[in-house]
C-alpha cells in the first residue's frame, strides 16, 4: 500500500477515535473539543496561529542549522584530537544531563525574550544526537580502509596535515555520513520542543506562546489547532530531512526489512 494512503488512514482513524471518545464521554468543550471544533477554530484564527507559525518554524529552523554545524564541528575536533576530546566530551554530556526546563529560564535571562534564546535551546537539544552519532561513524571506519590509505600515501610522502586531510576527506567522512544521516534526522525530530519550551518560559510571539495563551483563557480549541499546526510542522519538516538526505546519499540505499 502506497505510504501516502497509510498515512491518510492513520490519520482519519486517529481522528476518529478522537471523535468517539469526546461522543462517549460528553466532555465539555474547555476540557476536550471535538474536531470539527478544532478545525472551524484553525480557519477562524488562520491569520493569529500563521503568524505565530513563522515565528516558531524560524527558530526551529535556525536552531537545527547551527545545532548541526556545531555537533559536526565538534565530531571532527574530538575525532582529529584526543585532547579536545577530553575537553569537549564533558561538556557534550553535560549538555545533556541538564534538564532542558532547568535552564530556559536563564536563557531567556541572558538572551531576552526574542529568538536567539529558543535558537539556543534548540540548539542545545539538536548539538548531542548530531555530534554523537557522526563521532560514532567517524570512529568506526574499517580498519582495512585506513591500512589501504597508509600505504597508499606511504607511495606518495606528504605533510601530517596533507595526509590527515585526505584520511578525512576521502574515507572517513564519506564513511561516517550515513550515521551524520541519523543524527541529523533524530534532530530535525526533536527541533521542535527547544523553541516550544523557550516560547513557554517567556516570549511574545510562536506557537508556544499562543498555546500558553490559549491555555490560561480556556479556549481549548485554539490550543489545538495550534498543537496541530506545530505537529504537521514537525512532521513536514523530518519527511523533507529525510527526503533531502536520501537524495544526498543515494549511492547508500535503504536497508529495509523484505516483510
Amino acid at each position: 500500500m502506497n505510504k501516502l494512503w497509510r498515512g491518510l488512514i492513520t490519520v482519519g482513524g486517529l481522528i476518529a477515535l478522537w471523535a468517539l471518545i469526546v461522543w462517549i464521554t460528553d466532555l465539555p468543550k474547555f476540557i476536550l473539543p471535538n474536531p470539527l471544533q478544532v478545525a472551524e477554530k484553525l480557519i477562524l484564527r488562520y491569520d493569529i496561529i500563521a503568524s505565530n507559525a513563522v515565528t516558531t518554524g524560524t527558530e526551529i529552523l535556525l536552531g537545527l542549522f547551527f545545532g548541526v554545524a556545531l555537533g559536526v564541528i565538534s565530531a571532527l575536533a574530538i575525532s582529529l584530537h584526543r585532547g579536545v576530546r577530553q575537553w569537549v566530551l564533558p561538556v557534550l554530556i553535560a549538555s545533556q544531563a541538564v534538564p532542558v526546563f532547568a535552564i530556559a529560564p536563564l536563557l531567556v535571562l541572558w538572551f531576552d525574550y526574542g529568538i536567539t534564546s529558543k535558537v539556543v535551546m534548540s540548539v542545545l537539544i539538536i548539538y548531542f544526537p548530531v555530534t554523537v552519532n557522526f563521532l560514532d561513524g567517524l570512529n568506526r571506519t574499517p580498519t582495512g580502509w585506513r591500512d589501504l590509505a597508509r600505504v597508499l600515501q606511504a607511495r606518495a610522502p606528504t605533510s601530517t596535515p596533507i595526509r590527515l586531510y585526505r584520511l578525512y576527506r576521502y574515507i572517513k567522512i564519506p564513511f561516517a555520513l550515513p550515521a551524520l544521516a541519523s543524527g541529523i534526522r533524530v534532530a530535525a525530530a526533536v527541533a521542535p520542543i527547544g523553541a516550544v519550551v523557550g516560547e513557554w518560559v517567556g516570549s511574545s510571539s510562536g506557537l508556544g506562546y499562543l498555546m500558553l495563551h490559549a491555555n490560561g483563557r480556556m479556549q481549548t480549541d485554539l490550543l489545538f489547532a495550534a498543537l496541530l499546526t506545530l505537529t504537521l510542522m514537525a512532521i513536514s519538516l523530518y519527511y523533507l530531512i529525510d527526503y533531502l538526505l536520501k537524495i544526498a546519499l543515494k549511492w547508500q540505499p535503504d536497508q529495509e526489512s523484505p516483510a
